[in-house]
This record gives structure tokens, sequence and C-alpha cells, in this order.
């Protein structure tokens, strides 16, 4: 038997807040508000906000990785909606951008196809 991912949840403190603008990073609009966890159905991607009463300890552990066929386009409309850009990054042929939400949780955009 395989388990296989249903969603990634990110712990925060203001699940609705964070997941709207996710909502809007991601373009999606089917939005779940179970007040202290909110859904994102961001196919194929579910992610999940959970509010959490401690504030993010440090660097993330896991992070989530996306990809883009116009990555300074999307890093400079991230950047707009309230990301932080921590860095560039590149090797071996790929090359991607390390971005913080408005919360500090690291994410990744790549360009398209590079993974």
């Amino acid at each position: 038997m395989r388990i296989s991912p249903e969603m990634i949840t990110i712990d925060c403190a203001d699940p609705q807040t964070l997941a709207a603008w996710w909502a809007e990073a991601l373009g999606v609009e089917d939005i779940q508000d179970y007040d202290a966890f909110v859904v994102l159905a961001a196919t194929p991607l579910v992610l999940g906000f959970q509010r959490v009463p401690e504030p993010k300890p440090g660097k993330n552990r896991v992070h989530i990785d996306f990809a883009s066929p116009d990555r300074p386009a999307d890093v400079e409309r991230l950047a707009k909606l309230g990301a932080t850009v921590v860095g560039e990054r590149s090797m071996q042929g790929m090359s991607w951008t390390v971005l913080k939400d408005p919360e500090g949780n690291e994410f990744c955009l790549a360009d398209a196809g590079s993974h």
C-alpha cells in the first residue's frame, strides 16, 4: 500500500488573511473556512492554513516549490501582493527565487520546466 499526498498545511496566526493572500497569489477562488482552519482547493495542490498560537520559530523545514513561465513577472506580482524576496538561486540549469509570504513562510518560484 502506498500513501499519497492530499494537502499541505501551513501553520499561521491568521488563517483567513493568509489564505486570502495565497488565493490571490494562486488565482484560486475555492476557499473553505472552518474558523481556525482554512482550505484552498488550489488544484492540483490543496493548501490548508491552520491557526497556531506560537510564531514561526525560524527557517521552514519544508517549503513549497512553484513554477512559472515568466518568473520575473510573477516575482514582481507576488512582491506587490506582499511577498518578500529572499534571494535568487541557481544550479545546474535550474533557476529559482526564494520568497516569503506575509507571515514569513518561505516558498520558491522556479522557471517552468526547470525541475
